[in-house]
């Protein structure tokens, strides 16, 4: 009786990695049967090129192979933004814990142990291609209403993608763009209810903690500058233009001289705008006015850093 896989579409791609001749055999006919379309290598290079080159759906991937074996396959592909979202699901027969732990830090979505039972890979294979799916269309959601979002695994703080958005800014802020900044690395390794923010001259990249799921983490970046935090201030608190500018300045921790040179006027005329502000607000003080603008644009102190 043949093995059918249910709701498939010939459209999607599995590549089999396997050096035996037999397995790749066996599996092919399977999944050919199934209605997939199936791509085959026999050794770790020819499965990179045919990875990158034709960006399978699916990977089925053997562990040990000779030269290049299946864990380093697997740290390849996923340090290639073509490749690195692809569902990646081990084939070995090696169970110990060490083993399976090494798959999944090589970057592994999935195992299966050899001998392969085909009811059991075209079923792992359908949870993942539903899983991949549902992450296609919310990237595809995101991606249409511009956010910027990035996605990192928990255990090595690796993206592994990122919405056009956000790799313009990390282009922007960092070099390389696909690789995590040490900064961010450290700010997932520690504490991440506190955004982290980078500031590259004017501008700020703030990294904010959306969801801290199993298997991904969902951050979401936004850019700020003086510019839009001075336009934000006079939108919140009804202030004119150049009393948003002072204020700004003060949250910035800037003296009144300091503003007049940046403002191009003199501390006094700061004080009087600086006057201004603390009637419209409520307040007495520069700390009491900057606290208050703080809270009503809801930053939470985040941890600040200079960008490199």
């Amino acid at each position: 009786m043949s093995i059918k896989a249910p709701d498939r579409h010939a459209s999607h791609v599995v590549l089999i990695v396997d050096d035996v001749p037999e397995n790749l055999a066996v599996l092919h006919d399977a999944l050919d049967e199934a209605g997939f379309t199936v791509l085959v290598a026999n050794n770790g290079a020819a499965a990179l090129e045919r990875a990158r080159h034709l960006v399978p759906d699916i990977i089925l991937l053997d562990a040990v192979m000779p030269g290049m074996d299946g864990f380093e396959v697997c740290r390849h592909l996923r340090a290639d933004m073509v490749t690195r979202a692809i569902p990646i699901v081990f084939m070995t027969g090696l169970t110990e814990p060490e083993h399976v732990v090494a798959a999944f830090d090589a970057g592994g979505t999935d195992y299966v142990t050899k001998p392969v039972r085909q009811s059991e890979v075209l079923a792992r294979i359908g949870a993942h291609l539903q899983t991949a799916r549902l992450m296609n269309q919310a990237r595809s959601a995101l991606d249409a209403f511009g956010n910027a979002m990035l996605a990192v695994t928990p255990h090595n703080g690796r993206i592994v993608w990122q919405t056009p958005l956000a790799r313009q800014w990390m282009g922007q802020y960092f070099e390389p763009a696909d690789a995590t900044p040490p900064v961010l690395g450290a700010w997932l390794a520690g504490d991440k209810t506190v955004p982290l923010t980078v500031i590259r001259g004017a501008a700020r990249l703030v990294f904010t903690a959306a969801d801290l799921g199993s298997e991904q983490w969902m951050i979401v970046l936004r850019e700020e500058s003086d510019t839009a935090r001075i336009q934000a201030l006079m939108a919140l608190l009804k202030l004119t233009q150049r009393e948003s500018e002072v204020l700004h300045w003060v949250m910035m921790g800037k003296t009144n001289k300091d503003i007049g040179d940046i403002l191009g006027t003199s501390p006094r005329t700061v004080n009087k705008h600086l006057e201004h502000v603390f009637h419209k607000l409520g307040v007495e003080t520069r700390t009491a006015a900057a606290a208050l603008a703080l809270n009503r644009m809801r930053a939470s102190s985040p941890a600040v850093v200079e960008a490199v």
